[in-house]
């Protein structure tokens, strides 16, 4: 007997897969595709999965994004074995996965007044209520099969602005290949956790120390001039660029979709933005290359 997806015609629709914790975003990430020209529907019922890609392929749809989560306890451990499926059948499908620090969540639902939507759980003696610091770590275990296929992002530090700006720029680069990611960050506000590579520069001379540079970034020229000064800023980009250089073609043909590399200083603003400014020229012309700096976008809109 054949099951609904054994009979998908050719895809000719672009899927995005959003998923993530409770509270990490994923309605601006939605609102973000939405923006960029997708269909969005948000917690769709796992079980109806195959029937809509099938759906939305013979109206010849163009670019759908499609948001689960925790609302889906039930059924949700069956999707990831649902898109190992639908890639091996040759659907164009991405899958981002948000991510946020438990101490932050925590702090947005409390803001927010929200219950989380783990907090009520059936037991065969009847319901039973968790608190939200245990809600939250039994959506990451649930949720944990999702985190290892896709792309993590953490919004842990994000506002709902850079967000919407780093989904934009995600999905509207090539899948066929690789794509790869330059973000600086600033220590003092923590590492970002979807980071496959993170590099420290603090030990680098800073221009911080210099009153005429301090307000400045490393996007501006004076400051790239006064860093490209010092040999040993000279001697990491060299390094960074020759390590990168020898380890992509080998994380390409892994069949990754993206690479993140993250670069940090002490305030995020100055060394680090330099760095990412220039290993994004440097690889941008044999890779598609994104770049971020988590620090200097000040946007103050909330999730």
């Amino acid at each position: 007997m054949s099951t609904p997806h054994e009979h998908l015609s050719p895809p000719t629709l672009e899927l995005v897969m959003i998923t993530g914790m409770s509270g990490s975003g994923k309605s601006v990430a939605l609102k973000a595709l939405e923006d960029a020209g997708y269909y969005c529907v948000d917690n769709l019922p796992p079980e109806l999965l195959f029937e809509f890609v099938q759906l939305e392929q013979a109206r010849g749809a163009q670019r759908v994004a499609l948001a689960m989560d925790s609302r889906s306890a039930n059924s949700l451990p069956q999707v990831p074995a649902q898109i190992l499926t639908l890639k091996s059948e040759g659907v164009d499908i991405r899958t981002l996965f948000l991510d946020t620090k438990t101490q932050t969540l925590i702090q947005r639902f409390s803001e927010s007044r929200r219950r989380h939507p783990l907090s009520k759980t059936r037991d065969p003696q009847g319901d039973i209520e968790r608190d939200l610091s245990e809600s939250i770590e039994s959506e990451r275990e649930l949720l944990a099969p999702f985190r290892d296929q896709a792309h993590i992002i953490d919004t842990s530090q994000l506002k709902s602005s850079q967000l919407q700006s780093y989904i934009k720029s995600l999905v509207s680069a090539p899948q066929a290949q690789l794509t790869l990611i330059f973000e600086s960050f600033a220590f003092k506000r923590g590492i970002p956790v979807h980071a496959d590579y993170v590099f420290d520069v603090r030990m680098l001379p800073n221009p911080y120390y210099d009153l005429e540079l301090r307000a400045l970034s490393g996007k501006d020229p004076q400051v790239a001039q006064w860093l490209q000064s010092h040999e040993n800023v000279g001697n990491m980009l060299n390094q960074l660029h020759q390590f990168l250089s020898n380890w992509l073609p080998c994380l390409n043909q892994d069949h990754r979709s993206y690479v993140t590399v993250a670069i940090g200083c002490t305030g995020g603003q100055h060394r680090s933005v330099f760095l990412v400014e220039q290993l994004a020229q440097l690889f941008a012309p044999n890779w598609v290359t994104l770049k971020r700096h988590r620090e200097l976008d000040q946007s103050s809109v909330n999730f």
